[in-house]
């Protein structure tokens, strides 16, 4: 309990730098051709402003064709403008939905990320290349090495030129923007930011969040911190532990006696847990308009929750969090 009531205290100054603090408004509010803009949060160092919730282009990819559409129609009018693929998400068939539904008209409203799990540089060369052309678009606003998975990953994507041949992109006007992801192993995270300290070539990270991460295998506890001091923006992901909080998951294949939800807590504190911690995005990733359109409402409604309510939630989940079964994309190697 006092470490978790430390970690979120320590937690409690950021979130007003992020969120414009003082007397400036937490949330950036706005309207543009299609209506009602989500509120918008700080982007790190950026000075670029990003819906609160963002679509995640992983279930675009893989649902049906008229789903996906329906997916980004719903969050364009319930105001998303945040949209993340990237080029391994069902061999590009995400990011071809999103040069087919998304950019031709919407390019000029949008925040377009994608990522590279390329380990050289000429991989991510041909990837970033790739994406461009099924995007439909001339460059992206973020660019993300993707899926570091250990440090010693991390040590041979730098040896390898990738970083190198990114920022050659961005001096091209590819892409305005850089970023790391990752959701195996926090020390993997940790490593990216000390070999980038001194020429400190990122601006955002992407990682879990999520009330049971504070409990197993922390990105929130060594990963987050170090970011926002560096005023990286921080993109959340797996928020319902990558839909472990659900009693089945049919594109998984598996199904569980124990969900995480209803038996624990709903998805509206889940959601509303994360949001209320110095968040930049939280991306989720929804098959069908019904989903998006559900995580959109829950993004209106947000108000913050105290750090008693915080504590609250985290000890209502920590003995399951313990097991590590629910976060069971994490790997536990340093």
């Amino acid at each position: 309990m006092t470490d978790r009531r430390m970690f979120l205290k320590s937690l409690a100054g950021v979130t007003a730098v992020l969120t414009l603090g003082g007397a400036t408004p937490a949330f950036k509010s706005e309207s543009d051709r299609l209506g009602e803009v989500l509120p918008k949060r700080k982007l790190g160092r950026t000075n670029e402003y990003v819906t609160m919730l963002g679509t995640g282009g992983y279930h675009v990819g893989w649902t049906t064709e008229r789903d996906a559409q329906e997916v980004i129609e719903a969050a364009l009018e319930g105001g998303v403008r945040f949209f993340d693929t990237a080029e391994s998400y069902a061999d590009g068939t995400s990011e071809i939905r999103y040069g087919k539904y998304l950019t031709p008209k919407y390019r000029d409203l949008i925040f377009l990320t994608s990522k590279s799990t390329g380990k050289d540089a000429k991989t991510v060369k041909e990837h970033l290349e790739g994406t461009l052309r099924r995007l439909n678009t001339d460059h992206l606003d973020l660019y993300q090495v993707h899926a570091i998975s250990t440090p010693e990953d991390v040590d041979s994507r730098i040896q390898l030129g990738v970083l190198e041949v990114l920022l050659k992109a961005k001096e091209e006007g590819k892409i305005r923007h850089l970023g790391f992801t990752g959701h195996q192993n926090p020390f993997a995270h940790a490593r990216m930011l000390e070999r980038t300290k001194e020429s400190d070539i990122f601006d955002t990270v992407l990682m879990p969040v999520n009330v049971l991460d504070q409990t197993y295998f922390s990105f929130n506890q060594n990963i987050m911190p170090k970011a926002l001091e560096r005023n990286m923006g921080i993109c959340a992901i797996k928020s319902l532990a990558d839909g472990r909080f659900f009693a089945k998951k049919e594109q998984a294949g598996w199904t569980s006696d124990d969900p995480l939800i209803p038996n624990y807590l709903s998805i509206r504190e889940a959601m509303h847990f994360v949001w209320s911690l110095p968040v930049s995005v939280l991306i989720s990733g929804n098959e069908n308009a019904t989903f998006m359109r559900e995580k959109i409402a829950l993004a209106r409604s947000f108000t913050k929750l105290t750090e008693e309510q915080k504590i609250a939630l985290i000890d209502k989940v920590k003995d399951i969090a313990l097991t590590g079964k629910v976060e069971y994309f994490k790997k536990k190697e340093n």
